[in-house]
Protein backbone atom coordinates (compact mmCIF):
# COMPACT_ATOMS: atom_id res chain seq x y z
CA UNK A 1 0.00 0.00 0.00
CA UNK A 2 1.18 3.42 -0.67
CA UNK A 3 2.42 5.60 2.46
CA UNK A 4 3.59 9.26 2.49
CA UNK A 5 6.23 9.94 4.88
CA UNK A 6 8.12 13.26 6.47
CA UNK A 7 11.41 12.44 6.43
CA UNK A 8 12.82 15.29 7.95
CA UNK A 9 11.83 18.58 7.90
CA UNK A 10 11.22 19.81 4.77
CA UNK A 11 10.96 16.41 2.89
CA UNK A 12 8.34 14.28 2.10
CA UNK A 13 8.32 10.68 0.14
CA UNK A 14 5.89 8.95 -1.42
CA UNK A 15 6.57 4.95 -0.71
CA UNK A 16 5.05 1.75 -0.68
CA UNK A 17 4.77 -0.82 2.52
CA UNK A 18 2.91 -4.09 3.65
CA UNK A 19 -1.01 -3.11 4.75
CA UNK A 20 -0.03 -3.32 8.16
CA UNK A 21 -2.06 -6.42 10.58
CA UNK A 22 -4.24 -5.71 13.38
CA UNK A 23 -3.80 -6.56 16.79
CA UNK A 24 -6.31 -8.30 19.13
CA UNK A 25 -8.48 -5.08 20.03
CA UNK A 26 -8.07 -3.30 17.28
CA UNK A 27 -9.91 -2.13 13.75
CA UNK A 28 -7.83 -2.17 10.34
CA UNK A 29 -9.23 1.00 8.70
CA UNK A 30 -9.27 2.33 4.70
CA UNK A 31 -8.67 5.83 5.09
CA UNK A 32 -10.81 7.74 2.69
CA UNK A 33 -10.04 11.71 3.86
CA UNK A 34 -7.08 13.42 5.92
CA UNK A 35 -7.38 17.30 6.93
CA UNK A 36 -4.11 18.71 7.22
CA UNK A 37 -3.65 20.58 10.59
CA UNK A 38 -1.02 22.68 11.85
CA UNK A 39 0.72 20.33 13.52
CA UNK A 40 1.55 18.51 10.35
CA UNK A 41 2.62 22.38 8.98
CA UNK A 42 4.87 22.88 11.88
CA UNK A 43 6.14 19.13 11.99
CA UNK A 44 7.31 19.87 8.17
CA UNK A 45 8.95 23.08 9.49
CA UNK A 46 11.00 21.90 11.75
CA UNK A 47 9.34 23.31 14.58
CA UNK A 48 6.51 20.77 16.33
CA UNK A 49 7.85 20.14 20.07
CA UNK A 50 7.13 16.60 21.11
CA UNK A 51 8.20 15.41 17.69
CA UNK A 52 10.65 13.02 15.86
CA UNK A 53 11.36 12.13 12.35
CA UNK A 54 11.00 9.97 9.88
CA UNK A 55 7.00 10.41 10.95
CA UNK A 56 4.06 9.82 8.92
CA UNK A 57 1.88 12.37 9.53
CA UNK A 58 -1.81 12.73 9.50
CA UNK A 59 -4.52 12.22 12.58
CA UNK A 60 -7.75 14.19 11.40
CA UNK A 61 -9.22 11.24 10.09
CA UNK A 62 -12.56 9.75 8.01
CA UNK A 63 -11.97 6.12 7.65
CA UNK A 64 -13.95 2.83 6.68
CA UNK A 65 -13.52 -0.50 9.10
CA UNK A 66 -12.35 -3.04 6.86
CA UNK A 67 -11.40 -5.79 9.27
CA UNK A 68 -12.42 -5.92 13.58
CA UNK A 69 -13.30 -8.72 15.48
CA UNK A 70 -17.30 -9.97 15.38
CA UNK A 71 -18.08 -8.63 18.58
CA UNK A 72 -16.95 -5.40 18.55
CA UNK A 73 -19.13 -1.87 19.11
CA UNK A 74 -17.85 -0.85 15.61
CA UNK A 75 -18.59 -3.42 12.42
CA UNK A 76 -17.21 -3.78 8.81
CA UNK A 77 -18.32 -1.08 6.73
CA UNK A 78 -18.93 1.22 9.58
CA UNK A 79 -17.75 5.04 8.52
CA UNK A 80 -15.53 6.01 11.92
CA UNK A 81 -14.11 9.40 13.27
CA UNK A 82 -10.73 8.42 14.76
CA UNK A 83 -10.21 10.03 18.44
CA UNK A 84 -6.06 10.52 17.68
CA UNK A 85 -5.14 10.38 21.26
CA UNK A 86 -3.46 7.14 22.35
CA UNK A 87 -4.00 7.15 26.47
CA UNK A 88 -3.01 4.62 28.69
CA UNK A 89 -5.69 4.61 30.97
CA UNK A 90 -4.01 4.00 34.25
CA UNK A 91 -2.01 7.21 34.99
CA UNK A 92 -3.82 10.23 37.25
CA UNK A 93 -5.13 11.98 34.23
CA UNK A 94 -6.73 8.92 33.07
CA UNK A 95 -8.35 7.94 36.05
CA UNK A 96 -9.51 11.28 36.12
CA UNK A 97 -11.32 11.09 32.92
CA UNK A 98 -8.65 13.32 31.58
CA UNK A 99 -7.65 11.21 29.06
CA UNK A 100 -6.57 14.61 26.49
CA UNK A 101 -3.41 15.16 29.09
CA UNK A 102 -2.75 11.06 29.71
CA UNK A 103 1.20 11.72 31.42
CA UNK A 104 2.07 8.50 28.41
CA UNK A 105 0.07 9.71 25.47
CA UNK A 106 0.80 9.11 22.15
CA UNK A 107 -0.91 11.31 19.65
CA UNK A 108 -1.39 9.17 15.77
CA UNK A 109 0.52 11.59 13.42
CA UNK A 110 2.98 12.94 16.18
CA UNK A 111 4.39 10.23 18.48
CA UNK A 112 3.08 7.16 16.35
CA UNK A 113 2.54 7.52 12.61
CA UNK A 114 -0.38 9.07 11.35
CA UNK A 115 -3.16 8.40 8.84
CA UNK A 116 -0.90 9.75 5.35
CA UNK A 117 -1.47 6.28 4.16
CA UNK A 118 -4.01 3.80 2.41
CA UNK A 119 -4.59 1.87 5.87
CA UNK A 120 -4.19 2.13 9.50
CA UNK A 121 -4.88 0.01 12.72
CA UNK A 122 -6.52 1.67 15.79
CA UNK A 123 -7.75 0.56 19.09
CA UNK A 124 -11.48 0.09 18.68
CA UNK A 125 -12.11 2.52 21.93
CA UNK A 126 -10.32 5.10 19.63
CA UNK A 127 -13.47 4.53 17.38
CA UNK A 128 -16.57 6.89 16.98
CA UNK A 129 -19.64 5.69 14.31
CA UNK A 130 -19.72 8.24 12.18
CA UNK A 131 -22.37 6.80 8.87
CA UNK A 132 -24.27 10.08 10.14
CA UNK A 133 -21.69 12.46 8.29
CA UNK A 134 -19.86 12.70 5.44
CA UNK A 135 -16.04 12.44 4.98
CA UNK A 136 -15.49 15.90 5.01
CA UNK A 137 -17.31 16.66 8.19
CA UNK A 138 -15.76 13.59 9.70
CA UNK A 139 -12.14 15.00 8.74
CA UNK A 140 -12.76 17.70 10.89
CA UNK A 141 -14.27 16.80 13.83
CA UNK A 142 -10.58 16.68 15.69
CA UNK A 143 -9.69 20.34 14.99
CA UNK A 144 -13.59 21.23 16.12
CA UNK A 145 -13.20 18.79 19.28
CA UNK A 146 -9.83 21.30 19.87
CA UNK A 147 -11.52 24.08 19.83
CA UNK A 148 -15.06 22.38 22.08
CA UNK A 149 -12.47 21.32 24.72
CA UNK A 150 -11.42 24.67 25.11
CA UNK A 151 -14.48 26.24 25.38
CA UNK A 152 -15.36 23.78 27.87
CA UNK A 153 -12.06 24.51 29.52
CA UNK A 154 -13.31 28.51 29.99
CA UNK A 155 -17.11 27.44 31.33
CA UNK A 156 -18.20 29.18 28.23
CA UNK A 157 -21.36 31.98 29.59
CA UNK A 158 -23.98 33.22 26.94
CA UNK A 159 -23.95 36.69 25.99
CA UNK A 160 -20.12 36.86 27.36
CA UNK A 161 -17.19 38.67 24.70
CA UNK A 162 -14.83 36.24 23.65
CA UNK A 163 -11.69 36.98 22.34
CA UNK A 164 -10.30 34.62 19.70
CA UNK A 165 -6.52 35.00 19.17
CA UNK A 166 -5.48 33.54 15.77
CA UNK A 167 -8.47 32.97 12.44
CA UNK A 168 -6.42 29.19 11.29
CA UNK A 169 -8.40 26.50 11.71
CA UNK A 170 -8.51 25.72 15.46
CA UNK A 171 -9.18 29.17 15.90
CA UNK A 172 -12.52 29.60 13.59
CA UNK A 173 -13.45 26.52 14.98
CA UNK A 174 -13.62 28.08 18.17
CA UNK A 175 -15.10 31.35 16.88
CA UNK A 176 -18.09 29.38 15.29
CA UNK A 177 -18.47 27.60 18.24
CA UNK A 178 -18.70 29.94 20.71
CA UNK A 179 -20.92 31.98 18.38
CA UNK A 180 -23.42 28.84 18.71
CA UNK A 181 -23.10 28.57 22.10
CA UNK A 182 -24.98 32.31 22.67
CA UNK A 183 -21.36 34.62 23.31
CA UNK A 184 -20.20 37.45 21.38
CA UNK A 185 -17.07 36.15 19.84
CA UNK A 186 -14.25 38.44 18.97
CA UNK A 187 -11.83 37.77 15.92
CA UNK A 188 -8.18 38.79 15.98
CA UNK A 189 -5.44 38.23 12.97
CA UNK A 190 -2.70 39.96 11.37
CA UNK A 191 -3.95 38.47 8.24
CA UNK A 192 -6.87 40.75 6.57
CA UNK A 193 -8.30 38.21 4.33
CA UNK A 194 -8.54 35.13 7.27
CA UNK A 195 -10.44 38.58 8.80
CA UNK A 196 -12.81 38.89 5.54
CA UNK A 197 -13.20 35.05 5.62
CA UNK A 198 -14.68 35.38 9.25
CA UNK A 199 -17.13 37.67 8.51
CA UNK A 200 -18.14 36.33 4.74
CA UNK A 201 -17.93 33.14 5.46
CA UNK A 202 -18.38 32.20 9.20
CA UNK A 203 -20.13 34.92 10.01
CA UNK A 204 -18.43 36.49 12.63
CA UNK A 205 -19.16 40.84 13.57
CA UNK A 206 -16.98 41.53 15.22
CA UNK A 207 -12.91 41.84 13.97
CA UNK A 208 -9.67 43.27 14.78
CA UNK A 209 -6.52 43.63 13.10
CA UNK A 210 -3.88 43.09 15.55
CA UNK A 211 -1.66 46.18 13.13
CA UNK A 212 -4.39 48.64 14.58
CA UNK A 213 -4.21 49.59 18.22
CA UNK A 214 -6.23 46.02 18.85
CA UNK A 215 -6.38 46.54 22.49
CA UNK A 216 -8.24 49.54 22.15
CA UNK A 217 -10.57 47.77 19.81
CA UNK A 218 -11.34 45.61 21.79
CA UNK A 219 -11.99 48.10 24.52
CA UNK A 220 -14.08 49.61 22.15
CA UNK A 221 -16.23 46.87 20.90
CA UNK A 222 -16.93 45.72 24.94
CA UNK A 223 -18.04 48.98 26.52
CA UNK A 224 -14.24 49.38 27.90
CA UNK A 225 -14.95 46.02 29.92
CA UNK A 226 -12.43 44.03 27.64
CA UNK A 227 -13.62 39.99 27.14
CA UNK A 228 -14.34 37.59 29.70
CA UNK A 229 -12.90 34.77 27.91
CA UNK A 230 -9.69 35.16 25.85
CA UNK A 231 -8.06 32.28 24.11
CA UNK A 232 -4.71 31.94 21.56
CA UNK A 233 -5.04 30.24 19.42
CA UNK A 234 -1.74 31.30 17.41
CA UNK A 235 1.12 29.13 19.17
CA UNK A 236 2.85 32.56 18.63
CA UNK A 237 5.33 34.12 21.95
CA UNK A 238 4.13 37.57 20.94
CA UNK A 239 0.51 36.65 20.70
CA UNK A 240 0.72 34.27 23.43
CA UNK A 241 2.18 36.89 25.80
CA UNK A 242 -0.46 39.57 24.86
CA UNK A 243 -3.67 38.03 25.90
CA UNK A 244 -4.39 38.85 29.84
CA UNK A 245 -3.97 42.71 27.87
CA UNK A 246 -7.40 41.21 26.24
CA UNK A 247 -8.95 40.34 29.17
CA UNK A 248 -11.50 41.65 31.82
CA UNK A 249 -10.85 42.02 35.45
CA UNK A 250 -11.41 38.42 36.63
CA UNK A 251 -11.21 36.85 33.15
CA UNK A 252 -9.93 33.74 32.10
CA UNK A 253 -7.48 32.95 29.42
CA UNK A 254 -6.83 29.91 27.69
CA UNK A 255 -3.67 28.85 25.96
CA UNK A 256 -5.10 26.56 22.82
CA UNK A 257 -2.13 27.27 20.75
CA UNK A 258 1.69 25.13 21.47
CA UNK A 259 4.95 27.04 21.91
CA UNK A 260 8.37 26.23 22.03
CA UNK A 261 9.74 29.04 24.03
CA UNK A 262 9.20 30.07 27.60
CA UNK A 263 6.48 32.72 27.85
CA UNK A 264 6.63 35.82 30.67
CA UNK A 265 3.50 37.64 31.96
CA UNK A 266 3.45 40.60 33.75
CA UNK A 267 2.83 39.68 37.28
CA UNK A 268 0.63 42.65 38.63
CA UNK A 269 -0.77 43.24 35.52
CA UNK A 270 -2.44 39.13 35.91
CA UNK A 271 -2.87 39.91 39.71
CA UNK A 272 -4.76 42.92 39.42
CA UNK A 273 -7.09 40.91 37.58
CA UNK A 274 -6.94 37.67 39.37
CA UNK A 275 -6.63 35.94 36.22
CA UNK A 276 -7.24 32.58 35.41
CA UNK A 277 -4.69 30.87 32.97
CA UNK A 278 -5.46 27.77 31.95
CA UNK A 279 -4.34 25.12 29.42
CA UNK A 280 -6.01 23.48 27.30
CA UNK A 281 -4.47 20.01 24.91
CA UNK A 282 -6.30 17.99 22.51
CA UNK A 283 -9.40 16.76 23.51
CA UNK A 284 -11.75 14.38 25.25
CA UNK A 285 -14.32 11.86 23.88
CA UNK A 286 -17.41 14.24 25.41
CA UNK A 287 -15.69 16.98 22.88
CA UNK A 288 -16.00 14.80 20.28
CA UNK A 289 -19.55 13.79 20.80
CA UNK A 290 -20.48 17.30 20.96
CA UNK A 291 -18.70 18.08 18.05
CA UNK A 292 -20.43 14.66 16.01
CA UNK A 293 -24.19 16.01 17.21
CA UNK A 294 -23.67 19.34 16.56
CA UNK A 295 -21.76 19.83 12.96
CA UNK A 296 -24.47 19.75 10.99
CA UNK A 297 -25.00 23.30 11.62
CA UNK A 298 -21.19 23.98 11.08
CA UNK A 299 -20.15 25.63 7.26
CA UNK A 300 -18.17 22.76 6.54
CA UNK A 301 -17.81 23.15 2.27
CA UNK A 302 -16.42 27.26 3.33
CA UNK A 303 -14.13 26.10 5.90
CA UNK A 304 -12.49 23.48 3.28
CA UNK A 305 -10.61 25.77 1.48
CA UNK A 306 -7.84 22.57 -0.10
CA UNK A 307 -8.04 19.28 -1.85
CA UNK A 308 -5.76 17.27 -3.12
CA UNK A 309 -5.50 13.49 -4.36
CA UNK A 310 -3.18 11.14 -1.94
CA UNK A 311 -0.41 11.30 -4.84
CA UNK A 312 -0.50 15.00 -5.26
CA UNK A 313 -0.24 16.40 -2.08
CA UNK A 314 4.02 16.43 -2.05
CA UNK A 315 3.36 18.60 -4.70
CA UNK A 316 0.76 21.04 -2.85
CA UNK A 317 1.78 20.57 0.51
CA UNK A 318 4.38 24.04 0.30
CA UNK A 319 1.54 26.31 -1.07
CA UNK A 320 -0.79 25.08 1.94
CA UNK A 321 2.01 26.83 4.43
CA UNK A 322 1.67 30.05 3.07
CA UNK A 323 -1.38 32.10 4.08
CA UNK A 324 -1.57 34.10 1.02
CA UNK A 325 -2.98 31.06 -1.14
CA UNK A 326 -5.84 31.80 1.05
CA UNK A 327 -5.92 28.22 2.49
CA UNK A 328 -8.05 27.76 5.64
CA UNK A 329 -8.24 23.78 5.81
CA UNK A 330 -6.53 21.33 3.40
CA UNK A 331 -7.99 18.06 2.87
CA UNK A 332 -5.72 14.89 1.08
CA UNK A 333 -8.72 12.44 -0.21
CA UNK A 334 -7.82 8.94 -1.24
Amino acid sequence: MKYIVCEQPGTFSLKQKSMPKRKQGEALLKVHKIGVCGTDIHAYGGNQAFFTYPRILGHELACEVVEVDEDNRVKVGDQVVVVPYINCGNCIACKNGKTNCCSNIKVIGVHADGGMQEYITVRTDLLLKANHLSHDQMAIVEPLAIGAHALRRANLQKGEYVVVMGCGPIGIGMLKLAQLAGAIPIALDMNPNRLQFVLDEIGIEHMVNVSDNPVEQVGQITGGDFATAVFDATGNQKALESGPDYMAHGGRYVLVGLSKVDLTFNHPKIHAKESSILCSRNATLEDFEYVMNTIEIFPTSSFITHVADFDQMIAQFDSWTKPETGVIKAMIQL
